[in-house]
């Protein structure tokens, strides 16, 4: 479970550890997803709207903070094994969320100092941070891109000032399409992102399950719809899966997050948390 940050106040200033001041017209009293899972990795740039819905959720679904550290590892272990084992040098992390420990950038350069990163998020907190996803090493690069996942077109643009799309990029979409609902086809965003990228480029995703704990997963979605400012959608398996379609899938394939190799393995002995992920790769 994440750490208990109820006690910190919505604009405590930089002695107070928390926030800080909220961007001019940004309203605090919404909760939203970046911030949200910031709560639930323990972090403290959240309101308290960000905790009420966050503590809502963990009354039902008590392992959201270990679904949010485990994802973080994940991603760790897709860039690591990306930029060694498939000598990818350039990442398109779309849906960045807050800064916290071995961000894309950092995992990256340190098996590859020369690895570019792009970060696209529509989250003004975020924005607000970004110079923390900004401390490139001397012989890479990185950038910020303020849009939202349905933009591609501006994403593709904005990322083409740093990436090089003659060459292989890895798109990181972790624990961001379950935001999309079915009625904007993530499938065609997806589809539309990875088009635009040469063969030998990959796929890392992580989604929200409908069914590994079903009745705690819904449980756990009703409350989180109810405060944030946008809702989430789990999808079965074979739903995610789909986001791979035509794709050469790593192994061990598309699993709950703790059975994803190589990196730490984890959860072996049961069903696995209530979120796939894999990493696929463009034939």
């Amino acid at each position: 479970m994440a750490a208990d940050n109820t006690t910190g106040r919505d604009d405590p200033g930089p002695a107070g550890g928390g926030p800080g001041p909220a961007p001019p017209g940004f309203d605090t009293s919404v909760a939203h997803p970046a911030r949200i899972w910031d709560y639930f990795l323990g972090g403290k740039d959240n309101f308290a709207a960000d905790r009420a819905a966050a503590q809502g959720v963990l009354e039902v679904l008590p392992t959201m903070g270990m679904i949010a550290r485990t994802g973080r590892a994940f991603l760790a272990a897709a860039v690591h094994y990306l930029a060694t084992r498939a000598g990818i040098s350039q990442f398109l992390d779309i849906g960045t969320g807050l800064p916290t420990a071995n961000n894309t950038h950092e995992v990256a350069q340190r098996a590859n100092q020369q690895a570019r990163i792009v970060y696209v998020d529509n989250d003004p907190i975020v924005l607000a941070h970004a110079r923390a996803l900004l401390t490139s090493g001397p012989d890479g690069k990185t950038a910020y891109v303020d849009a939202d996942i349905r933009d591609t077109g501006q994403i593709l643009a904005e990322a083409a000032r740093t990436l090089d799309f003659s060459q292989p990029v890895a798109v990181m979409l972790l624990a961001v399409l379950h935001f999309v609902p079915d009625a904007d086809d993530p499938y065609k965003i997806t589809s539309q992102l990875m088009e635009a990228l040469p063969s030998g480029s990959f796929l890392a995703l992580s989604h929200a399950s409908s069914d590994i704990e079903t009745g705690l997963v819904a449980a756990g979605t009703e409350r989180y719809n109810q405060r944030s400012a946008v809702p989430v959608t789990p999808r079965t398996r074979a739903q995610v899966a789909r986001f791979l379609d035509g794709m050469e899938v790593v192994e061990p394939g598309v699993v709950p997050l703790g059975h994803w190799h190589p990196g730490p393995l984890q959860q072996l002995d049961s069903p696995g948390l209530p979120t796939y992920c894999a990493v696929g790769r463009t034939p």
